[in-house]
């Protein structure tokens, strides 16, 4: 008999991950569109994700909608929201009582975020103009209400942008940001849409260099509808690749079109998810045909994979 002896360790298999999933929604702009996103809602929570985001316009100007969605949620599904709370159009007394009336509620995930500015806007003097500012305010608001949180923490995300941010000076003035909303407290980053995978993987490895330790999670969207593939460009400054907008115009029929679409979107999953990301954040429209089509081409049970400080 050897005297030599192995470890476990030296021939278990790698553990497996599960990404994590989540999707975005959108406030119901009436009570026949709120109808429509509760049936997607049962629909997208039979994936069990892991949350589901909650949009809100800047100044919280739909907020009565934003909390008719979030009170649906907590109460009426086993799902967990994060809210999305915008700086832009709100003060710091007003960020600060939609951020209690969140907590009170049973809230314990925030999407900190500035909010995207309309054309011409000048923002007031007392608005939070950079995202950062709304991690911290949510974190000292959390600090002086720990008795009701049994001193637990207030999960926080931001925005990462893996093109340029449309009012940066540069890509590495964005990388800069991101680390600077990590060190205000925020715990992990989705991103704005993008449709190469070398892009995002550019984005980990630029902020992995700069010091960021945070989960940076990809943000998709089902490339499915070229009329809101060009709108995203007009609003974002993204556009999606010339061939995938031929080929989803030139398609003979709807399904035809889906199919394209969704295999698009499987393989720029994929992609990222072998390169090391550390989730999925899927972008609905309010719309789950679309989602659970991608759901249904991926393996989400992946084995960990080689990109080094992407999750």
């Amino acid at each position: 008999m050897s005297l030599a002896t192995s470890s476990v360790l030296d021939v278990a298999p790698p553990l497996r991950r599960r990404p994590a999933l989540s999707y975005e929604l959108f406030p119901a702009r009436s009570d026949a569109h709120f109808v429509a996103l509760q049936e997607t809602i049962t629909h997208l929570e039979a994936t069990q994700p892991d949350y589901v985001s909650v949009t809100s316009r800047i100044g919280q100007q739909n907020l009565n909608r934003v909390l008719e969605l979030t009170d649906h949620v907590l109460s009426c599904t086993r799902l967990r929201p994060l809210v999305h709370l915008t700086g832009l159009g709100s003060t710091r007394e007003e960020l600060a009582h939609v951020v209690s009336a969140l907590l009170d509620r049973g809230v314990r995930g925030v999407l900190a975020l500035r909010g995207d500015a309309p054309p011409d806007y000048q923002p007031d003097e007392e608005e939070f103009p950079f995202g950062r500012y709304v991690v911290e305010l949510i974190r000292e608001i959390e600090a002086s209400r720990s008795a009701l949180l049994a001193a637990g923490r207030v999960a926080i995300g931001v925005a990462a942008y893996p093109h340029r941010h449309p009012e940066s000076p540069s890509r590495q003035h964005d990388i800069e940001v991101l680390v600077s909303k990590e060190r205000s407290g925020a715990d992990f980053a989705i991103t704005q849409v993008f449709f190469d995978p070398a892009v995002y993987t550019d984005l980990v490895r630029r902020a992995r260099r700069a010091g960021l330790r945070m989960p940076i999670i990809p943000g998709v969207i089902p490339a499915v509808d070229p009329h809101r593939l060009r709108r995203l460009a007009e609003l974002s400054g993204v556009e999606a690749p010339r061939d995938l907008l031929h080929a989803l115009d030139s398609a003979e029929s709807e399904a035809e079109r889906r199919r394209i679409g969704v295999r698009f979107t499987v393989d720029l999953v994929r992609a990222v998810l072998d390169e090391g990301a550390p989730g999925l954040h899927l972008f609905t429209f309010n719309r789950h045909a679309e989602a659970l089509d991608v759901l249904d081409s991926l393996d989400l049970d992946r084995w960990s994979s080689s990109l080094e400080g992407a999750a």
